[in-house]
């Protein structure tokens, strides 16, 4: 798989689009591989004298939907003197094309290869995209490791929400920041232009960037074998002092008071989740147990009414889009998100706009809130009870209770939806039969208390639904120490699901469990797993995210290869005393206060959310010096 490296030569930046052309021609989506879509900027001036190409490890159709590679794009651009651009993977046939003819992987605005840009940047979005970073370097012809760069490689620098557990991609990675990167990257390319500048030596240039709050350069630290580890309190030690022992994620202040508009693009091709997205907060105080987002994204912090609904408008009128998402990661929970709704649907009435809310909670979805979301286009609204028994709920501290779950359908059908799908999770820890045959009862009640409220003329168009996922322990959570279930277990625990729903017009759609496997060996690994990762991906392993793609052979034969323990990285339980491989990166969250949670879990017991009570002492804010910015009190009713 890997390219011929004598075929492809790194060359000054600037367009291959001549050499490519013919190639995108024939290519199975062409719209996926040309610039100058709609908001695409151009060379960012004449004086620009640092190039940085944004890498999202998918098709250009999965990553240019994504708002970070979008922040962050920006952010680089509206630095003087420096030019961001995007890079995707091509699609399975294209990268084949590309090797076969000796062409390297190309920027979008620029057609400029990979390796002639000064820094190239890839977001880390999920386990399954692993092998898709190796594709990228090795097609952008550069090294697939840091230590096999020359001096004037590109500086490769990864991020995102994998980067909390960096060990598994770091050998493939010069430096990894860790956090909001809306100021921390730029800072970091800003060192980088300047030292590259001066003249310093690619170890100068890394260690300068180790010294930068957010910033982990993995060649600086070696890595500990597990005895050492355990007795050492680190898997890592510094190989030259002065090296910080922990990274602690970077926040990114100014949220809350940052405008709501953030320029985007429209592309040519239609991209997942194609429509004006606008995030109205970030971070969740909820507590889910299994929720490493609601970990990793704490404080909470709130853009106001006026800010959104400008925001909004204008995005509308600088794109076209006929749909507006209000996205966060609990967009309900906005203390303001009934004025806020009330607003938009006032403003926009007559045009045609739809405005969605792509995360709806239980406890918070009422006749009122069903109200203002309906619109004109009911599609389908997902609720997510995650577990089918109350005992099991508070084990993951849900939250919610049948009560929620069946006000918020009564709300929905009540206001004219008639597809509700039901999102639930198995294999998760303390999790019995009951529990999974209690999945399957609440979803018939569901069923049948939706048809007493549907009028009789209607019931043929009631639709429910229920999907699961394996568990899948992600670092910095409290279940970080519990095992996941085997995929045999998974299948086992997916048929006594689908067996025990009775009735035929309830849908049970369930997930790969051999996919989660290898989530949960990527998400529960240190270094050593790069070395299957890489071996995956010689074997012919990519885009694992890709069912007709996902090779579980090619994993488990570089396992083998390398006497690595695929079981015991995925379904190894640890007490909350032991060391876990990324307990050097720090989310904010003590690794005291999870332990407690853990343990709080175990004896089924929940905890509030800080924002409608009192301080649960994550020690988010102490640890970060920050605080939950709220913009109104939450918790108070709907406006009539």
């Amino acid at each position: 798989m890997p390219m011929n490296k004598s075929a492809v030569k790194r060359v000054p930046y600037g367009s291959i689009w001549d050499q490519v052309a013919p190639l995108v021609a024939r290519a199975e989506r062409p719209s996926r591989y040309i610039n100058h879509e709609w908001g695409s900027v151009h060379g960012n001036g004449d004086d620009v004298d640092f190039r940085f190409c944004m890498v999202y490890p998918d098709t250009y159709e999965i990553g240019q939907a994504n708002q970070a590679l979008r922040i962050l794009v920006n952010a680089v651009n509206a630095r003087p003197g420096m030019a961001a651009e995007r890079g995707f993977v091509p699609a399975p046939e294209m990268c084949d094309a590309l090797r076969e003819a000796g062409l390297p992987l190309f920027s979008i605005e620029g057609c400029a290869p990979l390796a002639s840009f000064d820094a190239v940047g890839i977001t880390l979005p999920h386990e399954l995209a692993a092998t898709n970073v190796l594709e990228a370097l090795d097609l952008g012809g550069i090294p697939v490791r840091a230590a096999d760069r020359a001096e004037d490689d590109p500086i490769v620098v990864g991020g995102g929400p994998c980067a909390y557990n960096p060990e598994p991609y770091a050998p493939f990675f010069d430096a990894i920041n860790i956090g909001e990167g809306e100021e921390s990257l730029p800072e970091g390319l800003e060192r980088v232009r300047e030292l590259r500048q001066a003249g310093a030596p690619r170890h100068d240039i890394l260690k300068s960037l180790a010294a930068l709050p957010g910033w982990y350069v993995p060649s600086l630290y070696r890595w500990r074998n597990a005895e050492e580890a355990q007795r050492e309190g680190s898997w890592i030690e510094p190989l030259e002092p002065g090296l910080p022992q922990v990274i602690e994620k970077q926040l990114y202040r100014g949220f809350a008071t940052s405008s709501a508009w953030e320029p985007c693009i429209v592309p040519f091709a239609e991209a997942v989740h194609d429509r004006l997205n606008v995030e109205i907060l970030r971070g969740c105080a909820r507590g889910c147990r299994f929720c490493q987002a609601g970990m990793m994204y704490r404080p909470v912090r709130e853009r106001s009414a006026d800010n959104i609904v400008v925001a909004v408008k204008r995005g509308l009128a600088e794109t076209g889009y006929e749909e507006v998402s209000l996205t966060s990661l609990s967009t309900t929970d906005h203390s303001q998100i009934a004025e806020i709704l009330q607003r938009l649907n006032g403003d926009l009435a007559g045009t045609g706009v739809r405005v969605s809310i792509p995360s709806q909670r239980l406890d918070s979805f009422g006749a009122r809130m069903a109200d203002l979301v309906a619109g004109q286009k009911k599609g389908g609204l997902t609720f997510a009870p995650e577990a089918g028994t109350q005992r099991l709920r508070d084990v993951i501290n849900k939250n919610v209770t049948e009560e929620d779950l069946f006000g918020a359908v009564d709300a929905a059908f009540a206001a004219g939806w008639r597809r509700c799908k039901l999102y639930f999770m198995i294999g998760l820890p303390t999790e019995t039969d009951e529990d999974v045959k209690g999945i399957a009862s609440l979803v018939q009640r569901v069923y049948d208390h939706v048809r007493t409220i549907v009028p009789k003329e209607q019931k043929g168009s009631i639709q429910i639904s229920a999907s699961v996922a394996l568990f899948v322990p992600k670092s910095h959570t409290p279940f970080q120490w519990c095992g996941q279930i085997s995929p045999e277990e998974a299948l086992r625990r997916v048929n006594l699901l689908r067996h025990s729903v009775k009735y035929r017009a309830i849908t049970v759609n369930w997930h790969d469990p051999k996919t989660s496997f290898v989530e949960a060996v990527m998400s529960r690994s240190g270094r050593e797993a790069a070395d299957v990762v890489e071996g995956a991906w010689r074997r012919g392993s990519r885009f694992d995210a890709w069912s007709e793609c996902f090779r579980e052979d090619a994993w488990r034969e570089a396992a083998e290869s390398l006497g690595f323990d695929v079981e015991r990285a995925a379904q190894a339980s640890f007490p909350v005393d032991y060391v876990m491989p990324w307990d050097h990166i720090s989310c904010g969250a003590s690794v005291r206060w999870l332990a407690r949670e853990h343990d709080r879990a175990m004896e089924g017991e929940t905890t509030p959310d800080c924002t409608f009570g009192p301080c649960s002492a994550c020690g988010v804010c102490m640890n970060l010096g920050a605080k939950n910015v709220l913009s109104a009190k939450r918790g108070g009713e709907l406006d009539d």
